[in-house]
């Protein structure tokens, strides 16, 4: 879908949609009835009923920011489906599925309750550019009043209440044919979020004993010391039940972490290298390269080389991993956070998508997933924030030398990022090198540095 010339900045939206604390702007019923309408108006495009699917985790803002939204939406003349809680990669599977014009999905991720966001899906399922989401701010700055719909035109809205099998199914088929989960034990982790429901069923179904935790929610304990930015809870749990691996989700669904058998952490660069190598094996992998961003270990770069297979990096943000993947014709990239994309059955990251790969292979070999997992051992990685007031005094004359001698230092031994926060007034400084002293001294001479410009 091609942009609406070149608009302004994003004021709006962040990274990943619009997000802020509940029931003040921008995450107020006012801006949300105003998105809705000018994002209604956005993509109704020719002579046909236009529709928009919404849904939402299980924070009790969504009660407020729901009916909201809809109400832009019927109001710009949109049909309007409601689906309730479910994963943020079910809405994209959805919007296409159901051939609506819009998909909606309101969460924020893995924050905390009190906080909300809106995230947008384009028809073709996948994340609006930042050039669409600019031109729907410049119309919600406008006047709306004169291009909403006359009253024939208003949209209807209906609730459609086979939305979590339809993503149900489509998630099983991701699983190979003829494989079973039978003989494991599988402890999950829903955070209580979006994937409560649908998450444990998927894996029973598939033959798996399920052993569930955070699937009580109640509008306010969405990721509250569970999911996968809290996985010490998975681990307990696995060495408790002697599970043969933990899953935890976070709150919209869309990433996860992984624990072996032992209780130990897996990160995304873990998850996607061993999936990669998996694919490559199978003949799967597309492309002969899979996609990460500058966030990623050193080491799954040198263990992909090692096997043949190209790492391609891009910027923070699995909306830019998702491009870079789409440019290049590639079906495998992702985030050391857990964003895993796996084009081949999604447009978006999705976090039992991912984990069904890896149980795959787990299912397929006998072997343990501390030896599906950990393909490589990880360089020594340090990041440090550095707060400011204001500017980019990452980019002052004495930083930038400073950051050419460290590079100079590291040579082919390791590498340094320094980036600014896309949210906060934050310069992140982050290396990686063969050795921890080198590691810290790259960090602490460049943070010097910024801090001595930023005071």
């Amino acid at each position: 879908m091609s942009d609406h010339g070149t608009p302004g900045a994003r004021r709006l939206f962040g990274t990943d949609g619009v997000r802020g604390t509940s029931n003040t702007p921008p995450m107020d019923a006012a801006t949300a009835l105003r998105l809705g309408q000018a994002a209604g108006r956005y993509f109704s495009r020719g002579k046909h009923r236009h529709r928009v699917v919404i849904g939402k985790d299980t924070r009790l803002s969504g009660y407020m920011i729901e009916p909201a939204l809809t109400a832009g939406f019927a109001g710009a003349g949109m049909d309007c489906v409601l689906v309730g809680p479910l994963p943020t990669p079910a809405i994209a599977l959805l919007t296409r599925s159901l051939r609506c014009d819009l998909g909606v999905m309101i969460s924020a991720s893995h924050n905390p309750y009190q906080d909300n966001g809106i995230k947008l899906f384009g028809p073709d399922g996948l994340k609006l550019s930042d050039g669409q989401e600019a031109a729907i701010e410049e119309m919600m700055d406008g006047d709306l009043a004169g291009s909403l719909a006359a009253p024939p035109a208003l949209g209807r809205v209906q609730r459609l209440e086979d939305a979590g099998g339809r993503y149900k199914e489509a998630v099983k088929s991701s699983f190979p044919k003829g494989l079973s989960l039978e003989g494991l034990r599988i402890a999950i982790d829903c955070a209580n979020g979006a994937g409560y429901r649908v998450a444990p069923t998927v894996l029973w179904e598939l033959g798996a004993e399920v052993v569930p935790i955070g699937v009580s929610p109640d509008g306010t304990n969405i990721n509250r010391e569970c999911g996968s930015t809290a996985p010490q809870r998975i681990a307990d749990l696995v060495r408790e039940r002697r599970a043969d691996i933990g899953i935890a989700l976070d709150g919209d669904g869309d990433r996860l972490a992984v624990v072996d058998e032992t209780g130990g952490l897996v990160d995304g660069d873990q998850i996607i290298g061993a999936v990669a190598q998996s694919w490559l094996a199978d003949g799967r992998l597309s492309g002969g390269e899979v996609v990460a961003t500058v966030m990623s270990n050193l080491g799954l770069e040198r263990f992909l080389e090692g096997i043949g297979i190209g790492l391609v990096r891009t910027r923070v943000g699995d909306r830019y991993v998702g491009e870079a993947m789409r440019e290049r014709g590639l079906n495998l990239g992702g985030e050391q956070s857990g964003h895993v994309i796996m084009s081949d059955f999604g447009t978006t990251g999705d976090g039992l998508v991912a984990a069904l790969q890896i149980l795959a292979v787990i299912a397929r070999s006998g072997r343990k997933a501390s030896e599906v997992c950990r393909c490589f051992d990880p360089l020594p990685q340090r990041l440090v924030n550095v707060r400011h007031g204001g500017g980019s005094p990452h980019e002052h004359e004495a930083v930038l030398a400073e950051i050419s001698e460290v590079e100079q230092m590291l040579g082919n031994r390791g590498r340094l990022l320094v980036r600014p926060s896309g949210t906060e007034p934050l310069i992140r400084v982050m290396a990686e090198a063969e050795n921890d002293a080198l590691v810290a001294e790259a960090v602490s001479r460049v943070v010097a540095v910024i801090r001595r410009m930023a005071a």
